[in-house]
């Protein structure tokens, strides 16, 4: 098995605590509302929310895929850290065991740095296409900023 490692990063002129309540705390309920093209809905299927918590996430009209299981493996609150791993659905393949994201919400300038690190363990010796990474990185600048723009219209969520 290999990892593979990325880093990206974005900036958000929304704050670190209102952007985690609602990007990580309220995402299931939020995105669907807000980008149904990227997610039409979230359940969990195993557990209370928290830590090993297993979800199934319907990916929306706008994805070329159908469901991805997210499990959560930490939420730091207090500190803005959200740790989760893809851990089945179409959008990992046959060649993927999993992969694990750290999302960190860092202050800045009153705004955020969001930076995220993405591991891909592989089944096997099996190169990671850029244009995958790519492309997923691309899918979730765009969810930030959908998320960024409905935060802006509507300042009174999430304080």
């Amino acid at each position: 098995m290999g990892v593979f490692t990325y880093e990206t990063e974005f900036t958000s002129v929304i704050p670190p605590p209102k952007l985690f309540k609602a990007f990580v705390l309220d995402a299931d309920n939020l995105i669907p509302k807000i980008a149904p093209q990227a997610v039409k809905s979230a359940e969990i299927v195993e557990g209370d929310g928290g830590v090993g918590t297993i979800k199934k996430i319907h990916l929306g009209e706008g994805s070329e895929y159908s469901y991805v299981k997210h499990k959560i493996d930490g939420i730091d609150k207090d500190n803005f850290v959200y740790n989760y791993s893809i851990i089945e659905g179409d959008a990992i393949g046959d060649k993927i065991e999993k992969i694990s994201y750290e999302i960190k919400l860092v202050a800045s300038s009153g705004g955020s740095i969001i930076k995220s690190t993405s591991h891909y363990h592989t089944k096997g010796e099996v190169d990671i296409k850029e244009d995958h990474v790519k492309a997923g990185k691309d899918r979730a600048a765009g969810l930030f900023k959908i998320i960024e723009n409905h935060l802006l219209a509507h300042p009174e969520e999430y304080n």
